[in-house]
């Protein structure tokens, strides 16, 4: 890793605010452009509104089920 002077940061950094890159910067523009940089953090989709709502929708069945004693005696009377 480069080792800078303070000289030399202090020059990095004045040349820096007169180029102002930052005003520049204006990020996608193209829907195509935003779409892509949407899913820049993306590592996995398990945190993902589609994947949250399918784990809600599944855990509530199981709930469901759990509460319902007549389907589970008749399951368990099934397997004797």
């Amino acid at each position: 890793m480069r080792q800078w002077t303070p000289e030399q940061r202090a020059r990095q950094s004045a040349l820096i605010r007169t180029w102002k890159p930052w005003e520049r910067s204006t990020g996608p523009s193209t829907e195509a452009g935003k779409a892509i940089a949407a899913g820049n953090s993306l590592k996995h989709g398990m945190r993902s509104s589609a994947w949250i709502a399918e784990r809600n929708g599944v855990n509530e069945i199981l709930l469901q089920l759990a509460h319902c004693p007549s389907e589970s005696s008749s399951a368990s009377s099934l397997s004797t």
